[in-house]
């Protein structure tokens, strides 16, 4: 009698979602070509792609991570729908834009105002920028809004703030 209470007792219990590592599960691994990676993205039927513009010892970034960008629902559903990869806003890492031109991470960075970080920047299927969201969401279920804003297309008729809102509202 005392297992069945426990097992009722567990299966009663909200279920928490699975951590994983976002390295792993959330960015995929760059070519170093974002007008290939476009072509990937048309290929595979994604919405865009999704840019984290991070740098090390940003401890809004390492949030983001710890926090939201390793639960696997938010993985699943960016997975879904966009390419998604970081870029280190002071790197010299050698990488070609979406219109094709040589650069480097932190020259892109700059190209693209992406001065404070965490910037995560959506961009359609013909590498123009659409969504730029700067800094932290509070949950996991706020960045996966987001994400639904660019997918939904809300981004064309009005601000992500003005969006949550009328999803929040009855």
């Amino acid at each position: 009698m005392r297992w069945l209470l426990l097992a009722l007792a567990f299966m009663t219990l909200p279920a928490i979602a699975e951590v994983r590592d976002p390295h792993t599960h959330f960015f995929m691994s760059k070519m170093g070509d974002f007008k290939e990676e476009l072509a990937v993205a048309k290929s595979e039927g994604k919405q865009g792609v999704l840019i984290m513009f991070e740098m090390d010892d940003c401890p809004f970034c390492a949030r983001m991570k710890a926090n939201i960008l390793n639960q696997s629902g938010v993985q699943d559903y960016y997975r879904q729908h966009f390419l998604i990869y970081p870029v280190d806003v002071k790197g010299d890492t050698p990488m070609v834009d979406f219109k094709g031109r040589e650069t480097t991470e932190k020259a892109f960075a700059l190209e693209q105002r992406a001065r404070a970080t965490p910037v995560f920047i959506f961009y359609d299927l013909e590498g123009n920028s659409v969504t730029r969201y700067t800094g932290t969401t509070q949950t996991a279920e706020e960045f996966n809004l987001l994400g639904r804003y660019v997918v939904e297309g809300a981004y064309k008729t009005t601000s992500f703030n003005v969006y949550k809102r009328q999803v929040k509202a009855p």
